[in-house]
């Protein structure tokens, strides 16, 4: 926002006076707030901090030790230097004294060996500082009127991101409370290099408070939330591309911490926008399914359509299915990845419901799963329909491969059933999780149902809420900091295999490949960073609940 020492030099009114630099060259880039003539002494006492000092040197200390003692006040100040005008006081050059000690203390001193009015010099500092906050008012205006209509168009996360990095000329990461990057743009940068090792690096970033700027990573933080729920920081590389010529100790501009801000609000009510209108875009997109799923339109109005194309879901015993590839599907090749597997898995879904003889609403739910509504006449044949449904899946994907004898890399998962269509998004929603949850899981069952998934189960169910997270970070916090700032001396594996090995020290230390004194001393030391008794049953069961969380959180 401000001219710097360097930029001053090169004023006209600066140049006509032949300025020569004596002290002080690698302090040239600190802003100069104001412009300040003075031929006292002690004008250090009616100084604030940022002023350019202009004297002809008149009333200076006549002996060496004034002429230290002027400058040292002046540093103490932190003005951005001093300008002195020979041929009043001093002619050949300032004192020695003078520039040693300008020198010492790494102030800025310039002669001018030419007469110079000084005002003119005032008129084009303040000139060019009023044009600066003038520029930054403009800027700000262009920042809220940005991101107003990114809030009013209702642009995506990944949008605003890149308007932000954009508008800053840095690099701008979006994250969730686990550190997990949600959007990024790299503002040209690498983003390899951006991103590697993000949430260990990510860690070490802790300014305070919900906006700040940490000096040390030299990221500009704030919190994304509303309604007093944050699920997220938005970080802003300072400065960027403009490291080579950035002074040092330099903080952000306060455009850039409005930047911020404002980006992070547009992200926080772009959430809360999206939750309330989701069900009212998929209106237009979605099948009735989808309606039911997200509550898009009246259960008498899906009833009635549903009717209308022979599925009649009034009156019966309805189950929710969710048909999806395993997580480490790697049977299928290149030309059945994408849009074309997930149409073919429709269709296997389709043809099994018409060989199991079932009725039933179905539908792709997303990039990588297909749902299913069953309608049966009688709810003591809900466990026979499933069989029967997952058998003939079984079968109709071993034929679409031509390859027998083995599964496809599907699982299927079901909610519990419900006797009304009111009541079929409960079913539907669980059976989402439950395959959501179980997609990691190796064992071969026909249909997964949620007693199947346990504990990590439902952590991985709750692993978006920000409440989950903030427990993940709340009992883990400290010791995630701690590995991410010893990357050769990482303590989580300990605690995972103390935990694990039911507290019992020898078989962790075993497991751990550890010396007994060697675990048990990781132990102590882990113990400390997180102020948490090891030996207590409650205090370890939070801690394990926490790691089972921490997995969830990290799965993708």
């Amino acid at each position: 926002m401000f001219p710097t020492v360097r930029e001053v030099l090169a004023l006209d009114p600066v140049r006509h006076g032949a300025p020569r630099l004596v002290a002080g060259e690698k302090a040239v880039d600190r802003p100069v707030r104001w412009v300040h003539v003075a031929e006292v002494p002690d004008i250090a006492t009616l100084l604030r901090g940022g002023e350019l000092v202009l004297t002809t040197g008149i009333g200076l200390p006549a002996d060496d030790a004034g002429l230290r003692a002027f400058i040292e006040t002046l540093a103490d100040v932190r003005v951005s230097g001093l300008v002195v005008e020979l041929g009043r006081r001093y002619f050949g050059g300032v004192p020695r004294a003078m520039a040693a000690a300008a020198a010492r203390r790494g102030l800025p001193l310039v002669e001018l060996r030419r007469a110079t009015p000084f005002v003119r010099i005032t008129e084009a500092v303040h000139a060019l500082i009023v044009d600066a906050q003038l520029h930054e008012l403009r800027a700000t205006e262009e920042i809220h009127q940005r991101f107003t209509e990114l809030s009013v168009s209702g642009a995506g996360p990944q949008e605003v991101v890149r308007q932000a990095a954009e508008l800053a000329g840095c690099p701008v990461v979006l994250e969730n409370l686990a550190r997990q990057v949600l959007a990024y743009d790299p503002a040209g940068e690498s983003a390899e290099l951006l991103l590697d090792g993000w949430e260990q690096h990510s860690r070490r970033i802790q300014p305070a408070g919900r906006t700040a700027y940490d000096a040390d990573s030299g990221w500009l933080v704030t919190t994304v939330g509303a309604r007093e729920q944050d699920w997220g920081r938005l970080l802003l590389r300072w400065p960027g591309r403009e490291a080579a010529t950035a002074p040092p100790g330099a903080t952000p501009p306060t455009r850039l911490t409005i930047l911020v801000e404002r980006a992070a609000s547009t992200l926080a009510l772009g959430r809360l926008i999206r939750r309330d209108a989701e069900g009212l875009e998929r209106q237009l997109h979605r099948t009735l399914l989808t309606a039911l799923l997200d509550h898009s339109r009246p259960v008498d109005e899906v009833a009635l359509r549903a009717r209308a194309i022979g599925v009649t879901l009034d009156r019966r015993h309805l189950v929710g299915v969710v048909v999806r590839h395993r997580a480490d599907d790697t049977d299928d090749g290149p030309e059945e990845t994408g849009p074309a597997r997930l149409r073919d898995l429709a269709e296997a879904v389709g043809q099994a419901l018409r060989e199991a003889k079932l009725t039933a609403l179905t539908s792709a739910l997303d990039d990588q799963a297909v749902g299913a509504l069953l309608a049966l006449a009688d709810p003591a044949t809900e466990a026979k329909a499933l069989a029967a449904f997952a058998a003939a899946l079984r079968r109709v994907r071993v034929d679409a491969r031509s390859a027998p004898g083995t599964p496809g890399p599907v699982l299927v998962a079901a909610g519990s059933g419900v006797g009304s269509l009111r009541e079929a998004h409960r079913s539907l929603v669980e059976a989402r999780q439950v395959a959501d949850a179980a997609r990691r899981d190796r064992r071969d069952l026909p249909v997964f149902r949620l007693p199947h998934v346990g504990l990590a189960g439902l952590l991985h169910l709750l692993r978006e809420d920000p409440r989950v997270q903030t427990f993940v970070e709340r009992e883990l916090g400290p010791l995630l900091a701690y590995d991410a700032r010893h990357p050769r001396d990482q303590l989580l594996g300990t605690l995972r295999a103390y935990l694990e090995q039911g507290r019992n020290k020898s078989a962790a230390a075993a497991a751990a490949h550890l010396s007994r004194p060697a675990f048990y001393e990781r132990l102590a030391r882990i113990a400390r960073i997180l102020d948490a008794d090891l030996d207590s049953v409650d205090a370890c069961l939070s801690l394990h609940v926490a790691l089972l969380a921490l997995d969830a959180v990290r799965t993708r």
